[in-house]
């Protein structure tokens, strides 16, 4: 791992607006790199849509795309354009019709993707098994950049300690967390914190801001935290860039 500036870039989404969202993203990213100096960007949870759409299985398939697609297409470009990694999390299709993934993708500073990870504890009313929209994803890898080894998890994946274990275990240096987490700021500093300390690894945690299709409103209070659980940098409740400084020692 080398020293590298990381930034969690919280803004509202535009409800089912897939190219409104990407291009707002595009913006934010340029504003990341401009203002903070950043080579790492995570974003939210679903930036593209919003965690809660309103949409079937079927509706929201034909609204997103796959990797590469409409969904992530505009950000590669930028990511190349600004030479920065970015994580862009969206909902994604599947390999047939009506199987929809929570995702999260890994961009190089070439464009390209670096890797891509799906939900593997997607919340109870997403689960497509417990009649929500998301099918459970089934590998957790950590992929090796020119700033480290970075290992990806979604929100709620958060609350379980074996999840981060693994990819730890497996050589992550940072664990980013795209959120859109709903239930308490203590929940969310307690898990960030946990899962650092647990680890010994840095958190680049960003969580949503702002309302959804459902009506929930995000709280924000993106956050970075280093290995030992002290919190380098934390948004507020609004639309807004942090960042830190991640130190390999």
């Amino acid at each position: 791992m080398k020293e590298f500036v990381a930034a969690c870039a919280q803004f509202a989404v535009t409800f089912n607006d897939v190219q409104a969202n990407v291009q707002k993203g595009v913006a934010w990213l340029e504003q990341a790199v401009k203002e903070h100096e950043a080579e790492l960007v995570v974003f939210p949870e679903t930036i593209t849509t919003g965690f809660v759409t309103g949409l079937d299985v079927n509706a929201l398939w034909d609204l997103v795309d796959d990797v590469g697609g409409r969904i992530s297409r505009e950000i590669q470009a930028a990511a190349k354009s600004l030479k920065v990694h970015v994580v862009w999390a969206s909902y994604r299709r599947g390999p047939e019709r009506g199987v929809i993934y929570n995702s999260s993708m890994l961009i190089g500073p070439d464009g390209e993707i670096i890797g891509t990870y799906d939900k593997t504890h997607p919340f109870p009313l997403e689960r497509c098994d417990c009649g929500g929209w998301v099918t459970v994803g089934n590998r957790a890898e950590v992929f090796e950049t020119a700033l480290g080894t970075i290992g990806m998890i979604i929100c709620y994946d958060g609350d379980f300690p074996e999840l981060s274990r693994l990819l730890a275990v497996k050589g992550a240096e940072v664990i980013v967390r795209p959120s859109a987490l709903l239930r308490s700021f203590d929940i969310w500093h307690l898990t960030n914190a946990a899962r650092a300390y647990d680890n010994h690894v840095y958190m680049v945690a960003t969580n949503s801001v702002g309302p959804d299709a459902g009506g929930s409103y995000y709280f924000g209070h993106s956050m970075i935290v280093n290995p030992i659980a002290w919190r380098l940098a934390q948004a507020r409740g609004g639309e807004e860039i942090v960042s830190a400084k991640l130190d390999p020692d």
